[in-house]
């Protein structure tokens, strides 16, 4: 799914919640410039999506047309099928990355990581016979995951630790330099993927 139609959809869930919206909200809710979600408006009217009036001088209403609402469930439809094609490619990519460290002997690891891969993550070391013995992130420190304490980056010293897995997609190049500003070896830390 692009991320046009993944804005398209999110616009029309919004429209569809029956809360007033506003281009402003809807601006800041998707991260994307006013003039934008302006002309994502205009877009989706044109196309029949959704009806805009005028109620006030400067107050517009959204509504979500019959047309919209089939457009809706399409693109929902096709999100859902994109997230479970993602999610198995993930989870296959991390499964075959588990077994060849299983291969080499390691045991002990670190996530390095708290969000969704490092979830997905979590289910295939359980299968791989992998110990989880810590949980870093820079941005979740304080929290919980599977009821390992999320430390600070700092920390990874005092672990006895084969490997540290980057559970990240997004960050993955980010979290590698700051391993090896920690001195850490090439070969302790692992990518997924």
């Amino acid at each position: 799914m692009d991320k046009d139609h993944l804005r398209d959809l999110k616009i029309l869930d919004e429209i569809d919640n029956g809360k007033e919206v506003t281009q402003r909200g809807l601006s800041e809710k998707l991260g994307i410039a006013l003039g934008l979600t302006n002309a994502c408006l205009k877009r989706l009217a044109r196309k029949g999506f959704i009806k805009i009036t005028n109620i006030k001088k400067n107050r517009i209403k959204y509504f979500i047309t019959p047309k919209g609402i089939a457009e809706k469930t399409s693109l929902t439809y096709s999100y859902l099928q994109y997230t479970l094609d993602f999610y198995r490619d993930a989870r296959s990519k991390i499964k075959s990355g588990f077994k060849d460290l299983v291969k080499k002997r390691i045991r002990r690891v670190i996530f390095y990581g708290a969000g969704e891969v490092a979830e997905l993550s979590f289910l295939s070391l359980q299968e791989a016979g992998l110990e989880l013995i810590g949980v870093i992130d820079d941005f979740k420190k304080g929290e919980t995951f599977f009821g390992f304490p999320v430390l600070d980056k700092e920390k990874i010293k005092e672990f006895d630790f084969d490997m540290i897995i980057i559970t990240s997609f997004r960050s993955m190049e980010a979290i590698y330099k700051k391993l090896k500003d920690l001195g850490i070896k090439e070969s302790k830390i692992f990518k997924i993927g």
